[in-house]
């Protein structure tokens, strides 16, 4: 009876209606939510240490300090391309501060793609936006979020993050 109750309560759960709906966890093991940046846009990356794009953690350290104020930049550790990002948190957290003095928040190691799919990244693969929906292809694409947790543009991995693709959305 317990079980058919559960199953009832998951089918009329009401869908995320933004990004402010999901609980998080930081690098660090603690939770939080994206809902502390309401009013602001947030540029969400699922991230990897060991990939060619990972040069990209410098332009993202650059773009989330030149937007300070209108924009956070939020990492997402993942291991779902190659092996490319093997390390515990504390390798990555490491990693990105030593050689890229990384300082804008990141998550705990998440999975952006499969049966294990965190349920940020299911809902951001799958939420309409003006570009396009689908699994994610690789590390380092990006989801720009609006000042009220809506998804208004998504940008595959090779959309630099100092891109004019991506900055026009934040003058």
């Amino acid at each position: 009876m317990k079980t058919l109750a559960l199953i009832i309560a998951l089918l009329f759960a009401a869908a995320p209606s933004s990004v402010y709906d999901f609980k998080l966890k930081t690098i660090d093991g603690k939770d939080f939510s994206l809902a502390k940046y309401k009013g602001k846009k947030v540029l969400i990356v699922n991230t990897a240490s060991k990939c060619g794009f990972t040069k990209q953690y410098a332009d993202l350290e650059k773009l989330s300090e030149q937007y300070k104020g209108k924009l956070v930049v939020v990492g997402f550790p993942a291991n779902n391309f190659g092996g490319q990002e093997p390390g515990t948190n504390q390798d990555i957290k490491t990693f990105c501060k030593e050689n890229f003095n990384v300082k804008f928040p990141m998550s705990g190691k998440v999975s952006v793609l499969g049966l294990d799919i965190d349920p940020l990244f299911q809902y951001l693969t799958t939420a309409p936006n003006p570009d396009f929906t689908g699994d994610i292809k690789w590390n380092f694409e990006k989801f720009l979020i609006d000042e009220n947790g809506k998804l208004i543009h998504r940008f595959r991995s090779q959309t630099t993050p100092l891109s004019e693709d991506i900055t026009k959305y934040l003058n």
